[in-house]
């Protein structure tokens, strides 16, 4: 199993109910392929630095999983189908990058509890 994490951009014109609906259907997407979800995170409507698609600004979501490499292929696969997704990236973690991705979500979670 790898360690991966994406980024994506939703479309602006979707309400929360629609946002919600696309972001369940990802992750339902990545169960069904046996990866696990190890994080998610909405960092909300931001700008994007160029326009995509004639849209100036866009949903992003991170999520974080453990997998095989084959479940990459068919979650970009369902990203390019999806009119919703404008921009994805994935990128595979070294035990590096890993190792930094669960301090950083300790503490964060540190962080939100004490508030």
């Amino acid at each position: 199993m790898n360690h991966y994490e994406t980024v994506f951009i939703l479309t602006p014109v979707l309400s929360d109910a629609q946002v919600k609906e696309t972001v369940d259907a990802i992750k339902a997407e990545l169960a069904k392929r046996g990866a696990t979800i190890v994080n998610e995170e909405a960092w909300g409507m931001k700008k994007l630095a160029y326009p995509i698609e004639k849209k100036s600004s866009g949903f992003y979501f991170l999520v974080e999983f453990d997998g095989e490499p084959t479940v990459v292929a068919k979650l970009e696969t369902f990203f390019r189908r999806s009119d919703r997704v404008i921009r994805f990236m994935t990128v595979k973690n070294d035990k590096y990058a890993a190792e930094y991705a669960a301090k950083r979500r300790s503490l964060k979670n540190a962080n939100s509890q004490e508030a």
